[in-house]
């Protein structure tokens, strides 16, 4: 299982790789979405506003508000995909502490910023899911209902990325919440047209 298996089966270094690089490229993502004060959708963007406004960082809110998720997570998607997504949400909380002291922004436009954003994010989500994890929150429900009932994950975290934005309407002023919002549309385009189990089959 280390170095060899089945075609639909990852062996376990390919799935340590997975997440590595999966949460490293989301971990790059909320470092440019913070450094141009933007937020994103889904349990990402609750901690972005709360680490915004409070005294606890992103990565301690993402850590926490995730726990609540872990539950439907064991009942419905197993202790496998629990176990990685766990480890993923550990690793994005580390690595967006971290990544602060190894990169700095003299110069950082928003649009820019809320696009590379989205794309980063995109790519390392989709990382994450064709390693059978998440980064917890609506990911688990998103894959959920794409498994069980054929919703494109995509589609169910745009819904749940709404109803985020709406709050941050009432936070954050006009030109803040477009540009973030423009790097939500661009994450959850590459989800929608990107992630589908048809295509993609190894666990």
């Amino acid at each position: 299982m280390l170095l060899s298996s089945p075609p639909e089966r990852h062996t376990l270094l390919d799935d340590i790789q997975g997440l590595l690089v999966g949460t490293g490229l989301v971990a790059l993502s909320v470092t440019l979405l913070r450094g141009a004060e933007l937020i994103t959708g889904q349990i990402a963007g609750a901690s972005l506003i709360l680490g915004y406004v409070g005294d606890w960082s992103f990565g301690t809110w993402f850590f926490l508000l995730n726990l609540p998720f872990y539950a439907l997570a064991i009942v419905r998607m197993g202790w496998r995909f629990t176990v990685k997504t766990f480890c993923a949400v550990a690793l994005l909380s580390l690595f967006t502490e971290l990544m602060p002291a190894a990169i700095t922004f003299e110069h950082l436009s928003r649009p820019v910023a809320g696009i590379l954003g989205g794309l980063t994010a995109g790519a390392g989500l989709l990382a994450l899911f064709r390693h059978g994890a998440s980064l917890g929150g609506v990911g688990i429900v998103a894959l959920y209902l794409q498994d069980r009932h054929n919703i494109r994950a995509g589609v169910t975290q745009l819904i749940f990325d709404a109803g985020v934005f709406l709050a941050a309407v009432l936070l954050f002023d006009p030109e803040t919440v477009f540009y973030s919002l423009i790097g939500a549309v661009v994450l959850n385009i590459i989800i929608a047209t990107n992630h589908r189990r048809d295509r993609y089959i190894a666990r």
